[in-house]
């Protein structure tokens, strides 16, 4: 993604021939969800400069650093101007950091909490002055209980089943597996865990050792993985709500000569696609960073420079599923990444 501000177009022109070219605006429009007339309203960019304030759980992770590029890539492309507040993968920190913001004014916001309910005053405060808020990837409250602009996210219990389904028929259902969580307050680590669940009780010849989580922290997960591996003269295969901390876990494993246990992540980051095209991990599922931030830059637009309403053009819940990501499609999810596409 070594994209340039001489990559980036600056004319509704010009950035209809790069759509046109790379099928780029409406593969991101389509698999949204986002309505062809919403599309058509927003496809060009905003005819005033725009501000917009993200937050994702924090920049250590990649998946939040591959978000934070495209949210800024597609901003250019819409003409607005994106500051950044940095959750550093901690609940306290964020929302310090999400007060800073509400204590300024928008355009539109968008926001990846760290842990459910922990930002839901300032996100009021930002509402009730009139602000849209987009809320990205784990719900910032439950959607009845505030009215955020629209939620987009994947389907966290799809991808969590998928991954484990996968591990599981590599098992030939039966073995010994771990699961290690992301933060147990994220919403999306909730349906990952769910999803495991659900796949694990119908194989009884599975033994789950062990769930214990690692909030995202990779020098955690590494702590864990030392005394998994020195516990469990077995561990067939080992499901990890995110990439960063497969990795992780894996370092161990290499170290401890234990490469032979089954890997799967989430979030189909290049280097957990690297590690599936070379083996070191067996599979890992697309969370769509790009075109979550990406689609919540769209979605700003619409709301501010359309004048789109929550459920009239813009839906209240958008679905950004992507596919598990195996050695036989890695080489194409890693070019649908480079082109910002998923």
């Amino acid at each position: 993604m070594s994209r340039t501000d001489d990559d980036l177009p600056t004319t509704r022109r010009d950035f209809m021939q790069v759509a046109a070219a790379s099928g780029l605006a409406a593969a991101l429009l389509a698999s949204a969800g986002i309505s062809p007339a919403l599309a058509q309203a927003v496809i060009g960019r905003s005819e005033k400069p725009l501000k917009a304030a993200f937050s994702n759980a924090g920049l250590q992770a990649t998946w939040c650093a591959q978000g934070k590029q495209a949210a800024e890539w597609w901003g250019k492309l819409f003409n607005v101007e994106v500051t950044w507040f940095d959750g550093q993968l901690d609940a306290v920190k964020q929302r310090s950091a999400i007060d800073n913001m509400a204590s300024q004014k928008w355009d539109f916001v968008a926001i990846q909490a760290f842990g459910i309910g922990t930002l839901t005053q300032p996100v009021q405060k930002m509402i009730d002055a009139g602000i849209p808020v987009i809320d990205m990837d784990t719900l910032i409250a439950p959607l009845e209980q505030i009215n955020v602009h629209s939620f987009l996210a994947p389907d966290n219990e799809f991808m969590g089943g998928a991954v484990t389904q996968a591990l599981a028929t590599a098992m030939g259902g039966k073995g010994k597996i771990i699961m290690t969580q992301g933060a147990l307050g994220h919403t999306g680590a909730q349906g990952r865990a769910r999803g495991f669940q659900s796949v694990i009780k119908q194989y009884p010849n599975i033994e789950v050792l062990d769930t214990q989580p690692a909030d995202w922290d990779v020098s955690k997960t590494a702590r864990l993985w030392e005394t998994y591996l020195t516990k469990y003269p077995q561990i067939d295969a080992a499901f990890f709500h995110n990439d960063d901390m497969a990795l992780a876990a894996y370092n161990i494993m290499k170290a401890r000569n234990r490469t032979n246990i089954l890997i799967g992540g989430v979030d189909a980051m290049p280097p957990a696609i690297q590690a599936v095209s070379d083996g070191r991990m067996f599979a890992t599922v697309r969370n769509p960073s790009c075109r979550i931030h990406g689609g919540a830059i769209v979605a700003g637009v619409a709301a501010v420079a359309g004048g789109e309403k929550t459920g009239k053009g813009i839906p209240k819940h958008v679905i950004t599923d992507g596919p598990v990501v195996t050695k036989a499609n890695a080489a194409g999810m890693q070019w649908m990444q480079d082109h910002f596409l998923i």
